[in-house]
């Protein structure tokens, strides 16, 4: 894989003080999760998952789209951390002021040991009572985690919140709704800040998250996009690289750092 790396790029993470790893769906797709944009299967394959990913949706059968976001859920654990996600663990632990910004809602930066990953459309674990307004992030989840398999899917009454009594709605950010926005000001600032951002497995079309490397190309950063495809941020990249983050991200890193990759 050493033949995908254009001379001078391995040097630009080697050298870097402050990097941003900017990772989007490309990048747990690598690990069998699938993407927003892939069709739904089983029992789900006659809905539309736009039109599931909603407030309106939520509020007019909370059963069906809870249901739908424990079978997400359960994909995701059954999923593992691939190369990529280790390899950016890995730059982490190599360059302390590091930055992990995600725009998916798994849990696969953590598991294979980011430290506090920046979660722009927040998680699938991270349920919270639908009075966010009077009490955020309270919620009774009274299932074992591990051990609720919603298997092929199906509906499913969501939990209640101990204090008010509200429902408890899925963690993410809905079809309408604002990014999270300590979120989005601590990832703006690290852009801002970064001499490296590395934009991985996204396609640079969703907005605020689409404008994040645009801030540090802007700010005078190298930002390094790999992805298998072209995106519309070619040409803001110091350096597009193709192919899947689980092969070109540990390659980058083994030849910036001279190490082993991670199995």
């Amino acid at each position: 894989m050493e033949s995908v790396l254009p001379p001078g790029v391995a040097p630009l993470l080697g050298r870097a003080g402050r990097v941003v790893v900017l990772s989007g769906a490309g990048m747990s797709a690598d690990s069998g999760v699938p993407t927003f944009r892939d069709e739904l299967t089983g029992l789900w394959a006659r809905f539309d998952a736009h039109q599931l990913a909603t407030a309106e949706a939520f509020h007019a059968d909370p059963d069906l789209v809870w249901g739908w976001y424990e079978w997400r859920r359960a994909r995701v654990r059954r999923a593992r951390p691939n190369p990529g996600h280790l390899a950016t663990a890995t730059i982490e632990a190599l360059i302390p002021d590091t930055v992990v910004v995600s725009q998916n809602v798994d849990d696969l930066h953590e598991r294979a040991g980011s430290r506090a990953p920046i979660h722009l459309h927040g998680s699938l674990f991270a349920p919270r009572c639908v009075a966010e307004d009077a009490h955020p992030a309270v919620f009774s989840d009274s299932e074992d985690d591990e051990a609720a398999d919603p298997g092929t899917g199906g509906r499913l009454s969501p939990p209640s919140c101990v204090r008010c009594g509200a429902l408890v709605r899925p963690g993410v950010v809905w079809f309408g709704e604002v990014l999270p926005e300590a979120a989005l000001t601590a990832a703006v600032e690290a852009a801002a800040a970064c001499d490296v951002l590395l934009a991985v497995g996204t396609s640079g079309v969703v907005y605020p998250a689409a404008e994040i490397p645009r801030i540090a190309a802007r700010s005078g950063a190298a930002v390094i996009q790999i992805n298998p495809q072209p995106t519309s941020l070619d040409q803001i990249c110091t350096v597009n690289l193709r192919g899947s983050a689980a092969q070109v991200l540990p390659t980058l890193v083994e030849a910036a750092f001279g190490i082993a990759r991670q199995a």
